[in-house]
């Protein structure tokens, strides 16, 4: 009788994975994230170019070529070095941020769907607070009153709004899974509020929450970007995607490859993140792509 719920499980996880190699969304997001991941761990150890040291105005502005396959910038500096540091520095934005989003949420969300009553009235009215202040007006105030701006602020700026949205769907998990036979039968056994949320409720919250934060990477990473091409995210001198764009967006005319490559390196990795999310949804909650 033991090995049953052990088998039942093997059986669901090997719909859902069959399900997802299936998914073309799912597939293509995946490549997409990977080639992200490897472009940021293994580039810059593989291209000799250093994206902030190596620089000689000799050969500021050069087009394209054998030596520089992205052109150099305004110092002569390697674009594609600056693309390739850019992939980890929006990696980290992207991952950390929706971490403390995410934590934020299960905390909320937990304690307001388990408990109700005044507890759940107090902490959604609060949600619904943050979640009707424009976020962009709330990052760009809070993001002008540091004057030494650095990525561990930026982490924590876009991780203390994006976090709504997320506790709102772990909320509704939460209510929706408490009813069911399993957790009253933890009560039954003397089990505590926080054992049954963090051993027997949140695991089936799981997948909403993998599919909310694939997505808040992608908000974040662009996020990022348009902080910095304001000149409100990462300081000037740090080669992010969006730095960049903003250094050369007054010679894009003349000198579009400045722009052209860290663009486009923003539009693959949100849409990967994007696909991604998309892929996770019609895997791990199919009734979803039924009903759209």
């Amino acid at each position: 009788m033991r090995a049953r719920p052990h088998r039942i499980s093997q059986s669901v996880g090997a719909r859902a994975w069959r399900r997802y190699r299936r998914s073309k969304l799912s597939l293509a997001g995946s490549v997409l994230v990977g080639l992200l991941i490897l472009v940021a761990i293994f580039g810059p150890l593989i291209w000799r170019f250093h994206p902030i040291r190596d620089y000689d105005l000799g050969r500021a502005m050069k087009a394209p070529s054998r030596t520089h396959p992205m052109g150099t910038d305004e110092q002569g500096r390697d674009v594609l070095a600056r693309v390739l540091h850019g992939a980890g520095i929006s990696l980290q934005v992207g991952v950390a941020a929706t971490a403390i989003s995410v934590a934020i949420a299960l905390t909320l969300g937990s304690l307001s769907g388990y408990y109700g009553g005044w507890v759940d009235n107090l902490i959604m009215r609060f949600t619904d607070m943050v979640f009707a202040f424009p976020a962009p007006l709330f990052v760009i105030a809070v993001a002008a009153v540091f004057e030494q701006r650095s990525i561990v602020i930026l982490f924590w700026i876009l991780g203390l709004i994006g976090w709504p949205g997320i506790a709102r769907i772990v909320r509704g998990k939460v209510i929706e899974v408490k009813a069911t036979e399993y957790a009253d039968a933890a009560r039954a056994l003397g089990a505590g509020n926080l054992r049954i949320i963090a051993r027997h409720i949140l695991p089936n919250a799981l997948a909403p929450i993998m599919i909310a934060a694939s997505i808040g990477i992608a908000g974040n990473i662009l996020t990022e970007a348009w902080l910095s091409f304001l000149g409100l995210g990462l300081p000037p001198e740090v080669p992010s995607w969006g730095n960049m764009i903003s250094e050369g967006r007054t010679v894009i005319t003349a000198k579009p490859w400045l722009c052209i490559f860290p663009g486009a390196a923003i539009i693959v990795a949100v849409l990967g993140f994007n696909l991604l999310g998309d892929g996770l949804r019609d895997t791990l909650d199919p009734r979803l792509k039924n009903t759209r």
